[in-house]
């Protein structure tokens, strides 16, 4: 069954009918309804069907399941407020079972998603299937002032859904491109609470990474469910966005297991499925950035990437992620030619041309309401920038409006550029190379 998602071109998750169409092994799913229960004492249909996220018809064949088992029991009507509700506690048996299962996994709440299940809600919502046009691309950008042939260059990469490469001198605003890409998406998918492989509980919804968009929330009790018609073991979010730099690690890319509560985490690189993985800063981290791309070579090739439990048994998941590598380095610096093969898309971001730097700095001199100075541009650009070899880069404009609006604070004075404080803010945009005497 096929439901169009509210206001989005995404397919959502059906929820389920039956217990039958869970597809969870039903010890499982009684033993996470007796924890939750326990855990939450919700003791009602209504109450128990939101805290599991399962619609209320399969919320009360798993309870009837569990009373068959003398688990439950029913304790009759449950007041007005709650339209005369049927309530059910936990049994003696029930409590005592439910203390064995939390003993070996502490997970209780929302019904996990079985992985297989969870696959074809990725194919439903793939990052592949999103298309960029120029004008949404460059929007995106914002205040950026961007070459055409770069917007040429990253659009097309973009709406591949593939991996990028962007490289070039630092300064020149690789980060922002990176967010500007993640702002052109711009649509939402289904992210699951917790999914399930080989009856262990794995979560995957992230509130640090994930950005659930605001929905109508449904009335278990209503017969006619009026707002979200989807599967609610799933959150409606943004299409995420994860960005890691110079802290990135290899373990960081594996399954997180807590001990304590005996159940996984999401790695970084499955939370940012249908989304957007940025690393930013390649070659800072303590990994060689060779060990580190070789490490995605079968996601990127295959779409699909390998993880491993606690036992060792291995797995795979999907990957359908935008991997975005971005470098201060060049390519052949830092990796051999069998992973650049791997990198579908590779793009310099330069500097910027004079003209395009001046563009930047009026641009940037509007927006923080510094008012252009002809003499001071003249010195700048005739004293200054020859001393550099007149390398333009994006983040200088900033930096020295910056400073010179610090310098007019500090004096008392209006916001103006001069001459002389086109000086003092050059001072501190370098340090010279000299020793210090000790």
């Amino acid at each position: 069954m096929n439901m169009q998602a509210p206001s989005s071109g995404v397919l959502a998750p059906p929820p389920p009918r039956t217990l039958e169409e869970m597809h969870l092994p039903i010890v499982m799913m009684r033993d996470v309804l007796l924890k939750t229960m326990f855990r939450k004492n919700v003791e009602t249909v209504p109450r128990v069907a939101r805290a599991l996220c399962l619609p209320a018809g399969v919320t009360q064949e798993l309870i009837d399941l569990a009373r068959e088992q003398a688990l439950i029991e029913a304790t009759g009507q449950r007041g007005a407020e709650l339209s005369g509700e049927m309530g059910y506690q936990l049994t003696d048996n029930g409590r005592a079972r439910a203390l064995d299962a939390l003993a070996q996994s502490e997970y209780y709440g929302p019904m996990p998603v079985p992985l297989e299940i969870y696959a074809e809600q990725v194919k439903r919502q793939s990052i592949r299937n999103i298309q960029i046009t120029r004008d949404r691309l460059t929007a995106a950008m914002g205040d950026l002032v961007l070459p055409p042939d770069l917007i040429s260059s990253l659009g097309p990469a973009v709406s591949a859904g593939r991996s990028i490469l962007m490289y070039g001198p630092p300064g020149n605003g690789k980060s922002s491109i990176s967010n500007g890409i993640r702002d052109a998406i711009g649509d939402r998918i289904y992210v699951p609470r917790a999914i399930e492989y080989s009856g262990q509980v794995i979560t995957v919804y992230d509130p640090i990474v994930h950005t659930a968009a605001e929905e109508q929330e449904d009335d278990p009790t209503q017969l006619r469910r009026s707002a979200n018609r989807f599967d609610s073991r799933y959150v409606r979010c943004e299409r995420p966005t994860v960005i890691t730099g110079g802290e990135l690690s290899l373990d960081m890319l594996d399954l997180v297991y807590n001990p304590t509560a005996r159940t996984y985490q999401a790695p970084l690189q499955l939370k940012a499925t249908g989304g957007v993985f940025i690393v930013d800063d390649l070659g800072r981290q303590a990994e060689p950035p060779q060990k580190l791309v070789n490490r995605w070579i079968v996601p990127l090739e295959e779409n699909r990437d390998i993880l491993a439990l606690q036992s060792g048994e291995k797995f795979e998941v999907p990957f359908d992620t935008l991997v975005v590598f971005s470098t201060n380095f060049h390519p052949n610096e830092i990796f051999d030619q069998a992973a650049l093969r791997r990198i579908f898309f590779k793009i310099k971001i330069d500097g910027p041309n004079q003209e395009n730097f001046l563009k930047i700095f009026a641009l940037v001199a509007r927006k923080k309401k510094m008012p252009l100075s002809e003499p001071a541009l003249v010195h700048l650009l005739k004293n200054k920038y020859p001393t550099i070899n007149n390398t333009f880069a994006n983040y200088q404009p900033v930096f020295l409006i910056d400073q010179m609006i610090s310098i007019c604070k500090f004096e008392g004075i209006p916001y103006q550029m001069s001459p002389e404080l086109i000086d003092r803010a050059w001072a501190n945009m370098f340090v010279k190379d000299e020793k210090i005497v000790k």
